[in-house]
């Protein structure tokens, strides 16, 4: 698989993307980091500080074991409503409303909600894509920061190399059309650099630009992790991030400041 190389934000290198094969299915139980470990062996590439991380909640989901049986739902009226008038499956539709703390929009098929860890994304995060056939549906990590420390805790006593780890997913967006990664859950880094009281190079002042490293880092994953690339995970190598305890709660804006609550 071809290799994406960009330029480094700070113009003094380079950034590498490695994408991280894992061949056969996560389970329930199954330790990621070994997984990780050996796919990285395979394609001879070793961890170092400084690295970054970069894993789809799909596969830590799956190795958490947050995933339901569809069969096992059973749809309120209202859903199984929504879903014939729209060819949906009433099921997913059921799970990813009791994910929600409350439905932001529903309108023409899409439901839009926030979930309990204060995502705005559509369908609460359930997915069925990359699972199992359809049998089971994969909810997002109850706390996706924890299960970013706690990879990047077994990395660091396996290997002894200090790196960030972030949890991405897809996510769409609000005026334009496709999906992209952000940063669900991260680890060892800060998600946000903050350049206001700076001067751009023809010395005007900055007073609102505050850059979601984190988000764009996701982004820069997802030109490897793509869903049919069986590529849940990658290292992104030589970019300069700034260590340090984050969260990915501070990625989301607060009602306060959001004007289109």
């Amino acid at each position: 698989m071809r290799r994406p190389v960009v330029a480094s934000r700070d113009g003094a290198g380079e950034v590498r993307i490695l994408p991280l094969r894992i061949t056969g299915e996560i389970c329930p139980g199954d330790s990621l980091s070994e997984e990780l470990m050996a796919a990285a062996k395979k394609v001879r590439i070793r961890f170092q500080d400084h690295d970054i991380l970069v894993v789809k909640h799909k596969v830590v989901s799956k190795a958490e074991g947050t995933l339901i049986a569809l069969d096992t739902i059973r749809p309120t009226a209202a859903s199984r409503t929504w879903a014939k008038r729209y060819g949906l499956d009433a099921r997913v539709t059921e799970l990813a409303l009791r994910e929600s703390r409350r439905v932001v929009r529903r309108r023409r098929g899409v439901l839009i909600t926030e979930t309990r860890h204060g995502f705005v994304c559509a369908n609460s995060g359930v997915d069925v894509s990359n699972v199992d056939g359809g049998r089971h549906a994969a909810l997002l990590p109850q706390d996706p920061d924890r299960s970013a420390a706690r990879l990047r805790t077994e990395l660091k006593k396996r290997l002894g190399v200090e790196m960030a780890v972030i949890v991405s997913d897809s996510f769409g967006r609000p005026w334009r059309e496709g999906l992209t990664e952000v940063a669900i859950g991260l680890a060892g880094m800060r998600p946000l650099v903050d350049y206001r009281g700076r001067h751009d190079s023809h010395g005007y002042k900055l007073h609102a630009s505050i850059d979601a490293v984190a988000d764009e880092l996701a982004c820069a994953a997802g030109l490897v992790c793509g869903k049919l690339e069986s590529t849940p995970a990658c290292i992104i190598r030589g970019f300069s991030y700034r260590p340090g305890a984050g969260s990915a709660r501070q990625l989301i804006r607060s009602a306060k400041y959001d004007l289109f609550r």
